[in-house]
């Protein structure tokens, strides 16, 4: 019996070799990448990924224990594992999909993969699935331990969510990947070779059915929209509970959700609109523009601890802290008081919703020409403003 199929690799709970710095000047740079993990979707405005294409649109959401999420990264990501670390240094020394793709893979070749997969004691972590997008192409990439394979997106939609979808189709490879398949007595090297049925496991664990359900209903969702997928289609589907997609039980939420427009055109601006807030059946998509003058939203960045920080313990996690920002706190106020009053919560819902509406119309006429862009470059500032103050 095989528990999982990957080889043992070093845990790095600290990975000095993997420090990042996030500076200013590659803010552009992350504004025509787009790096998703673990369960996310990618869908494009026309029917195949061609030149012509006028524009893809991507949406993530990330769930997990309640933490809030940073509108400042191009992921949501659990806590500080080497995840995060990898996610952070493909959109900061790539400057495409496959170039981040190289990265990630370098480093994977290099440090291997662990971590915890939330701030609590009991040991959680598993390997992980990328989505990666720029403006001309898309790659998905699964891993296990050291080991990989990437498969360019080439036309349609395609969804990943905690588990492997990359079966014969294979456009890139570790160097080693067959070997130690065949080495480990996974694959007897005459049949073909289909990753994800010689790397998953045999008898996985019940939450892969959750997550195997969850794949498919997000496969089906994208696949009614296949040549006609908008940013309102993606909130949409981002939002849908059925499929569990959006999760709000089993001890798991969905605590941050992104939408991202990147428009072929080079003239015009990459557009990514975050719910910054759990749960987005109950938030609103608010959009963030790179620019040089964007004014920072304090108030959707969670407080540092500094060396007091648990994480920076040993041993770590042994206490928790509050991680919310303040638009993270006025939302679970203002949804404890939506319940209470449901008649009242359904007009503030419906208000809220047609705040998202207006800053929808808004960025259509940016991309359409109608408005400059450098008009709306301050837009998720404003939103979050306006949120906070309705709550209170």
């Amino acid at each position: 019996m095989r528990c999982r199929r990957w080889p043992t690799t070093p845990q790095h709970p600290t990975l000095q070799a993997l420090r990042w710095s996030a500076h200013t000047s590659r803010s552009l740079r992350w504004s025509r990448l787009m790096l998703l993990s673990s369960a996310n979707l990618l869908g494009c405005g026309a029917q195949k990924w061609e030149p012509m294409t006028r524009e893809s649109v991507s949406g993530t959401r990330r769930s997990g224990p309640e933490s809030p999420s940073s509108p400042e990264r191009l992921c949501w990501v659990w806590t500080w594992s080497a995840l995060l670390l990898i996610i952070r240094l493909g959109l900061e020394r790539g400057d495409s999909a496959w170039a981040a793709l190289t990265v990630i893979t370098a480093l994977l070749e290099q440090h291997g993969q662990g971590g915890q997969c939330k701030e609590d004691p009991v040991p959680f972590s598993y390997h992980n699935t990328f989505l990666l997008v720029d403006r001309n192409e898309a790659w998905v990439l699964e891993t296990a331990g050291k080991l990989w394979v990437a498969q360019k997106v080439t036309e349609g939609v395609k969804n990943i969510s905690n588990q492997l979808t990359v079966g014969a189709e294979i456009s890139a490879e570790h160097p080693e990947l067959r070997s130690v398949a065949q080495a480990q007595g996974w694959w007897d090297g005459e049949r073909e070779f289909n990753f994800s049925q010689v790397f998953s496991p045999e008898n996985p664990p019940a939450r892969m059915e959750l997550a195997k359900q969850r794949y498919k209903g997000g496969t089906e969702l994208l696949q009614q929209h296949d040549g006609s997928v908008t940013a309102e289609v993606m909130m949409s589907i981002l939002r849908d509970k059925p499929s569990g997609i959006c999760m709000d039980s089993g001890g798991f939420c969905t605590t941050g959700s992104m939408v991202s427009v990147l428009p072929r055109d080079t003239s015009l601006p990459c557009i990514h609109f975050f719910t910054a807030t759990p749960d987005p059946s109950r938030s609103i998509f608010k959009p963030f523009i790179f620019s040089d003058c964007s004014t920072r939203v304090l108030r959707v960045v969670s407080p540092q601890f500094g060396p007091d920080d648990p994480v920076r313990k040993q041993p770590r996690f042994q206490s928790q802290v509050d991680r919310r920002h303040d638009l993270y706190k006025a939302h679970q106020v203002a949804l404890n008081a939506m319940e209470t009053n449901p008649d009242e919560g359904s007009v503030v819902h419906e208000i809220l919703r047609d705040l998202e509406s207006q800053c929808l119309s808004e960025i259509s006429a940016m991309l359409s020409g109608e408005i400059p862009g450098d008009e709306l470059g301050d837009l998720f500032f404003d939103c979050v403003d306006t949120e906070i103050k309705f709550y209170h």
